[in-house]
């Protein structure tokens, strides 16, 4: 057959169900066999919403995400999903053009060397030289970017190869388990938990998964431990829980610190170094427990005393069942950290000026949502009150990306979210930054005829970096911009545009927008002008305290 043809096949039988991305010329062949596929595509209206689609459908499914673009400046233009799925360890396969390889009359006319492009920012780049290697080639990439730790795989398919024909055959995925942690590992950690005498959980982003929330719950739900998340791992066990600590999303000097800090024995669950270090370590303090797919990277701040290595569901399982609850354990000190935590949280949000707070916007959206309900953020320094207040009871119900963190990844992870998941409530919250950045996707989302809710937090300026400007004691310059009429903007894609005056709309508003279908825009306008105080100074003076 047509090795184009051979290509979608071999995407079939790995189960693709969508394709996000723009065609080019290059991909013609591919685009005139993809027409005859169960497979959709979905077309958008730049590379990067592509990926960033791509990227989220495999941090929601565990599958491979697929995203095409033509060569040259449609292949650079993937760039930054590839970096976004590869340091957030979302399984995602990106397919690109090339001119002919054999003969070419265009001279190197938008011809860059895109395998070696890529071969920074992912586990596997290779070129198809040949339609017979087309099942080994998809069939590697598909393995590689769903083995752990999971991320980006590129395949470039040159325009001569794809129109060639071939008999070669697919071939069939290997039945693979992950390996599971050796007994005496096991038998170490739970030593080292029984003798402790104030244990803390701590959960990171590649313990974000059903199953390892499962065992996660059971074993909190027997042992009482008290527990923390990094920001990826927020939702693998519900946080309105009482043993909930908190949250790291500041660095150091919030009241989840403290807890951290008076803790002996710290249970590391799937911490990715890819986030910023949630402790650090020193010779005379706590011990660590490192439970992971992979080995610890040893540095000066982190030499954990025990390492379980294996699949971390069945780690949990295997401590959980040679657990004995210790009456000695001591977790007094954790109740005061949950109390003070929750008391300060609810004075900021109490506070109804307008603009609104963003302290006050996260409980609005928390009390609007349904406990299943996705939100998607894009980057800016909203993500750190989502992360800090806003309680998610599900893995993956808060869709933040603390790895990249780029900007512009909003929008198109909620087109994604909604694609997935249909039946559950979605919400992007952008800043005006963020959304510009991939604001054309919106045509993408009215096309479809997908229901989501974007909410733009608008301080007509990049807020994160005038927080940071200021409490580095530079003089305000140069991060302030102008924006459209986001209201009238939304309506001219055909989606629904709206504006709140005053922060006691918030709720209303959100709520109405959930319950009509459609693509709904609303502008919000926020302040950001208590962040330093709050921020580098009360919160730290607060839970110093204790």
């Amino acid at each position: 057959m047509k090795a184009s043809d051979l290509f979608v096949k071999a995407l079939e039988a790995e189960g693709v169900e969508y394709i996000f991305g723009i065609p080019g010329e290059e991909n013609l062949d591919l685009l005139e066999s993809l027409s005859r596929s169960p497979i959709k595509l979905i077309l958008t209206r730049h590379e990067q919403g592509a990926g960033f689609m791509a990227a989220t459908y495999g941090r929601l499914t565990g599958k491979v995400g697929v995203c095409l673009a033509t060569l040259g400046p449609g292949a650079t233009n993937l760039v930054t999903p590839g970096a976004y799925a590869q340091l957030g360890a979302m399984p995602m396969l990106m397919i690109t053009g090339q001119k002919p390889i054999k003969t070419s009359k265009q001279g190197r006319f938008q011809v860059i060397d895109v395998v070696d492009m890529m071969r920074p920012i992912t586990k596997y780049t290779t070129q198809v030289v040949s339609g017979d290697r087309i099942p080994s080639i998809v069939r590697e990439a598909f393995r590689i970017a769903h083995s752990e730790r999971p991320g980006a795989v590129h395949i470039e398919l040159p325009e001569d190869i794809a129109a060639e024909h071939t008999s070669a055959q697919l071939l069939q995925a290997s039945v693979v388990r992950r390996p599971i942690a050796e007994y005496k590992a096991v038998a170490h950690a739970v030593q080292m938990i029984e003798h402790a005498k104030s244990p803390l959980l701590l959960i990171g982003a590649a313990a974000n998964r059903k199953l390892t929330s499962k065992m996660l719950h059971e074993f909190v739900e027997k042992t009482g431990i008290p527990f923390v998340t990094t920001q990826m791992g927020k939702g693998v066990l519900d946080e309105s829980d009482e043993l909930f600590m908190g949250n790291t999303s500041l660095s150091d000097g919030d009241f989840v610190h403290r807890a951290i800090d008076y803790a002996d024995l710290i249970i590391n669950v799937g911490h990715d170094l890819v986030e910023k270090p949630p402790f650090f370590m020193r010779h005379d303090g706590h011990k660590v427990i490192h439970i992971n797919f992979e080995p610890a990277a040893v540095d000066p701040v982190y030499f954990p005393q025990v390492e379980v290595i294996g699949d971390i569901a069945n780690s949990i399982w295997q401590i959980n069942q040679a657990l004995t609850v210790q009456a000695d354990w001591n977790f007094d000190f954790f109740k005061k950290v949950h109390r003070a935590y929750v008391q300060h949280r609810e004075e900021l949000e109490d506070d109804e000026r307008f603009p609104i707070l963003p302290e006050r916007f996260v409980k609005g959206i928390r009390k609007v949502m349904p406990k299943d309900g996705i939100v998607t953020l894009d980057n800016g320094v909203y993500k750190i009150w989502f992360a800090r207040n806003y309680a998610a009871a599900f893995p993956n119900t808060l869709l933040l990306d603390n790895a990249l963190a780029t900007m512009g990844a909003g929008l198109p992870s909620a087109i994604a979210a909604k694609l997935v998941h249909p039946d559950k409530a979605v919400i992007s919250v952008c800043g005006d930054g963020g959304f510009m950045m991939n604001s054309q996707e919106l045509e993408t989302a009215v096309r479809l005829g997908l229901h989501i809710v974007v909410v733009i937090l608008r301080d007509d300026a990049y807020g994160m970096i005038k927080w940071k400007q200021a409490h580095m004691g530079f003089a305000d310059f140069g991060l302030d911009y102008g924006n459209p009429d986001f209201v009238k903007y939304a309506q001219s894609y055909g989606a629904h545009g709206w504006r709140i005056s005053d922060t006691d709309e918030l709720e209303s508003r959100v709520s109405a927008c959930l319950a009509e279908p459609g693509v709904h825009v609303i502008d919000v306008a926020v302040d950001y002008s208590l962040n330093d105080e709050t921020l580098n100074y009360t919160i730290r003076d607060r839970s110093k305290a204790l």
